[in-house]
């Protein structure tokens, strides 16, 4: 994958934008850092437990979408004609074949190469946790970007911020997902990429069966200047051995379920505050982000907070952000850590962390309460 990083380095149209850097979010100014912020203000009427929360099934992403990963992607230095296009698709172990429009910018002296599709088509071309993630599609369809998650980390972006480019518009970070594309550094809508004039289908994707599609056969097809590179399985080697790995919450089937073994993560807490900091934060997955402060996911955690904090709960080899196995008992490692375990005044400054407010802790643990009472058995 690094050598593929390394290659595909020419995009066609890639204008030398060079960049004025402007963020948004000025919101953010006065929050303290690495601190999670609330979705949104919590209404008196959210001081009554939901009463979905026994029986309602912890979501990660959106609805499932059938994924077909490429093994190949292909750069070609002009538009591939469609009589060239169903050449590849005849191609042996080929079984599908998809097109985009792709060109680069520069952000603040950084090159952003950016594939610009239509998320209808391209959705199942990407990896399971992407063509789940709502906010990443929604993104795209209000013409804002969408960075990969190795770029955003490179170039210290901030989610939710805009960034001009030059002789272009300002475009706003909305989502980050891991695409797995190499040398791809986001995505944006096919119309914006007009608007940023990037060639029309100049990149092509391939899926077929993995190591056995011949990069030399498209490269073949679409011209000695084209770049073509495998991806995803077929450009990493098998691990010799699995690590086992720890699972601390597992997949419950209920948030009640979830909200009550991710307290355990803390002794002494109780998952009634979980239970009430997932209602505020993002009504139990059903509202999660981005805030207008950056904060991510159904626990709302700020990225520099979940950095420091974040847990892989189900034991995927992820600690993933917009997941609520990962997230709810990252919380409670985050509370923890601040010493909510030990219960009172403890707690109340622990909660006091999560929100340098203390209206929303007053509303967190008055709900914590109506929780307790709820449901005691």
């Amino acid at each position: 994958m690094t050598a593929g990083t390394a290659f595909l380095v020419t995009w066609p149209g890639g204008g030398a934008l060079a960049a004025g850097g402007g963020r948004a979010g000025q919101d953010t100014a006065d929050a303290p850092a690495g601190d999670p912020r609330p979705a949104a203000r919590a209404t008196a009427g959210s001081l009554v437990p939901d009463r979905t929360l026994p029986s309602s099934s912890p979501v990660v992403g959106g609805p499932g979408v059938q994924v077909t990963l490429p093994h190949l992607l292909a750069i070609a230095s002009k538009r591939v004609p469609e009589r060239t296009l169903l050449k590849i698709a005849k191609l042996k172990h080929v079984q599908k074949v998809v097109v985009a429009d792709g060109g680069a910018v520069h952000v603040s002296g950084s090159a952003l190469r950016l594939l610009a599709v239509d998320p209808a088509t391209f959705r199942s071309w990407t990896p399971k946790r992407v063509a789940d993630h709502p906010e990443v599609w929604s993104a795209l369809a209000r013409g804002e970007l969408v960075a990969d998650a190795a770029t955003i980390k490179r170039l210290g972006m901030v989610l939710g911020a805009e960034y001009q480019i030059d002789r272009g518009p300002r475009l706003r970070v909305a989502a980050s997902a891991s695409l797995g594309l190499p040398g791809v550094d986001g995505l944006v809508s096919q119309d914006l990429g007009r608007r940023l004039g990037f060639p029309s289908g100049v990149v092509v994707l391939v899926h077929g069966d993995p190591g056995k599609v011949s990069d030399t056969a498209v490269k073949r097809l679409l011209g000695k200047d084209a770049q073509v590179v495998r991806v995803g399985q077929a450009a990493v080697a098998p691990r010799a051995t699995a690590t086992p790995r720890q699972v601390l919450v597992g997949r419950p089937g209920s948030y009640l379920d979830l909200y009550q073994r991710a307290a355990t993560v803390c002794p002494g807490l109780s998952w009634t505050v979980l239970a009430a900091i997932g209602q505020v934060e993002s009504s139990h997955g059903r509202n999660n982000g981005p805030s207008s402060a950056g904060a991510l996911g159904p626990m709302q955690f700020m990225p520099a907070t979940w950095k420091a904090y974040g847990v892989d709960g189900d034991g995927d080899g992820e600690a993933d952000i917009w997941s609520p196995y990962d997230a709810v008992p990252s919380a409670a490692n985050y509370l923890c850590a601040n010493g909510a375990g030990a219960g009172g005044d403890k707690l109340r400054k622990a909660v006091w962390f999560y929100n340098h407010s203390w209206d929303y802790v007053n509303k967190v643990l008055s709900l914590a309460d109506a929780y307790a009472r709820a449901y005691a058995s």
